[in-house]
């Protein structure tokens, strides 16, 4: 198991209620689906229209399953957002 750094922005940030926290956690689908209990409610939501890049690289399609987490990595939640 690696630990880490999740970054939350934008939506994602205000429906966890922090701009970050730690991870322990094989997978990236591991990792959220441990947010998903320490905050219930709108973080949930928030999650399924979120992009994500771990360690620099973007998730992209890849099955979350299949992501792997390194020791002292970090995850970006970007949610979707418009702007100039």
């Amino acid at each position: 198991m690696a630990a880490g750094t999740i970054r939350y922005w934008a939506a994602a940030k205000a429906a966890a209620g922090i701009a970050e926290e730690s991870y322990a956690a094989v997978t990236l689908a591991d990792a959220l689906d441990v947010v998903r209990e320490r905050h219930p409610g709108d973080l949930a939501r928030v999650l399924q229209r979120c992009s994500f890049i771990v360690d620099g690289a973007p998730v992209g399609t890849r099955g979350h399953e299949t992501v792997r987490l390194a020791e002292g990595g970090t995850v970006e939640v970007l949610p979707p957002f418009a702007g100039g």
